[in-house]
């Protein structure tokens, strides 16, 4: 997304029709770009396999559990590595996916269901300006 927004790449209110259990973490992926750098508008079989390659994330919903000990469900002693509004990186082939319409038509939004462990990181700085390219 060129001089995207946050607000545009990860689009406030969207309802996932979905809560986490347990361990989970519901997170909702950077909305795909539409156009290239230069202005051109991206074909559907490109969008759609940015869309998947995809791996910058908001975090949306947490199950009750994640984050715990699995044998006494006492908090982990580094605590929560994110919480729901934190931007984290993600893995590209793992968790459960889907997509959600938008009322205005434009790209949907993606949510992914991860374990706790499974996230790679929390992003510090603007998570627009990192790009995660895999060769």
């Amino acid at each position: 997304m060129q001089d995207a927004t946050l607000a545009e790449a990860f689009p406030p209110h969207v309802d996932p029709h979905f809560v986490p259990f347990g361990t989970r973490v519901l997170i909702q992926l950077r909305r795909t770009q539409t156009k290239s750098r230069g202005g051109i508008l991206l074909v559907e079989e490109t969008k759609a396999d940015k869309r998947f390659a995809e791996q910058i994330a908001m975090v949306h919903s947490m199950g009750s559990l994640a984050f715990r000990k699995r044998d006494t469900m006492e908090p982990w002693p580094e605590g929560q590595w994110c919480k729901p509004g934190d931007f984290v990186r993600v893995p590209k082939f793992n968790g459960d996916r889907w997509n959600v319409k938008m009322a205005d038509g434009g790209e949907p939004v993606t949510f992914v269901l991860y374990n706790d462990y499974e996230l790679f990181g929390r992003i510090t700085g603007d998570p627009l300006k990192m790009n995660v390219y895999l060769d």
